[in-house]
């Protein structure tokens, strides 16, 4: 029979199992701590509030061993490269193009790095991208709504899905927390990759934007493969056998 214990332990042994074991179903945590299938979902919803569980269809699975920043905490990470990315990505920009901004430290430098009378037309779910550029006379801004992600300083959702139906971009430039050749492009929501899936069949062009400490890693469980065609935008410090990996699925590589 199984031992009863109070609902916080318990939880605390659902996220000790999901992390050393792996899956964990609905029906095997009852079993085990002998309770319903009603309260072990009541746990992995309070799990999943503090961010501890990620659930899934009939159980839960660890969050990454490495949580997730937040925008606040990544801005300081990596300065200097995430600079000279923004800055080797701007070049890229044609005066008068439509493009669409994604969330993320990167993506918000580049903004910053973008370049002054181009007449463009910016579209973003990024606050931050909003209040760098909210005084700028040259740019026609566009904010996507929905849910706000306090994480990312952003708007994810069906809300931000059902908008994107109206428009289309020259290009799109994606910031990532991991970025593979093989995987594609890995963040720790399924919603913002969903997202950025969506915004890449909108737009002629699609860039990312990591630095290298990003490449190659698998930080979460939540990828969208990389599309043929686009470009990675990133700092030297990318291994040489990296760039080739890259061009073996279509994408070029530029460095900053």
């Amino acid at each position: 029979m199984p031992v009863s214990i109070s609902a916080r332990a318990r939880r605390d042994a659902i996220v000790t199992l999901a992390t050393t074991v792996g899956l964990a179903s609905v029906d095997e945590l009852s079993e085990r701590f002998g309770v319903t299938a009603s309260t072990i979902r009541r746990d992995l919803a309070t799990l999943q509030e503090q961010r501890k569980l990620t659930r899934t269809f009939g159980g839960a699975m660890a969050v990454a061993v490495h949580p997730e920043a937040s925008l606040r905490q990544r801005l300081g990470e990596h300065f200097d490269a995430k600079r000279d990315i923004a800055r080797r990505a701007a070049e890229t920009v044609a005066p008068g193009t439509s493009l669409f901004l994604d969330n993320g430290s990167t993506v918000a430098a580049f903004a910053h790095a973008l370049p002054v009378d181009a007449e463009l037309t910016v579209t973003t779910t990024s606050v931050g991208v909003v209040t760098d550029m909210a005084d700028r006379d040259d740019v026609r801004l566009v904010m996507l709504g929905g849910e706000y992600r306090s994480l990312s300083n952003g708007f994810v959702g069906p809300l931000t899905e059902a908008a994107l139906e109206y428009l289309t971009f020259d290009a799109a430039y994606l910031g990532a927390d991991a970025v593979s050749p093989e995987r594609g492009i890995c963040e720790a929501d399924l919603g913002q990759i969903r997202l950025k899936e969506l915004i890449a069949r909108r737009a002629t062009a699609v860039y990312v934007l990591a630095d290298s400490s990003k490449l190659a890693q698998s930080e979460f469980h939540a990828w969208t493969r990389l599309g043929g065609g686009w470009t990675l935008v990133t700092d030297d410090g990318i291994a040489p056998d990296l760039v080739e990996r890259f061009s073996a699925v279509d994408v070029t590589v530029v460095t900053a």
